[in-house]
């Protein structure tokens, strides 16, 4: 999937570990969200995630083992989108420790719900309701 009509994209990772979804937060930055990053030019779905991850958390994405969680898509009030993320599971090795450009990482669960970004909550929302973030 690629960037189309001009809407800003985020490739995302879900991993979601004992009813407890990754999440980080950016330096500067109050909000929390999945880990992942806006595609470079020519990049897949895939090698953006894989570049990101390694750069967020120091690990890398088993790309064979991507599944696509969901497309999520904040609106504006004219009804356009604003922004949408395109997220994914996968398996990983490697340690899993934020890098300098991640203030901090940690584990949420549905009752962290507010303390991420309004795209953030629509991947919670279906998450809570696949029974995988109870």
């Amino acid at each position: 999937m690629g960037k189309s009509e001009g809407v800003p994209e985020k490739v995302a990772w879900v991993l979601v570990r004992d009813g407890r979804v990754l999440v980080t937060r950016s330096r500067g930055v109050d909000v929390f969200y999945f880990p992942g990053g806006k595609r470079e030019p020519g990049e897949s779905d895939a090698e953006t995630l894989a570049r990101e991850i390694a750069e967020e958390l120091r690990s890398r994405v088993d790309t064979a083992t991507m599944v696509h969680v969901g497309t999520f898509e904040t609106r504006r009030d004219d009804g356009r989108t604003e922004f949408r993320m395109i997220c994914y599971t996968a398996e990983y090795t490697g340690p899993l420790v934020a890098s300098s450009e991640i203030e901090e990482s940690d584990w949420f669960g549905y009752g962290d719900r507010a303390r991420v970004s309004a795209v953030d909550r629509m991947v919670f929302d279906a998450l809570h309701a696949s029974g995988q973030l109870p």
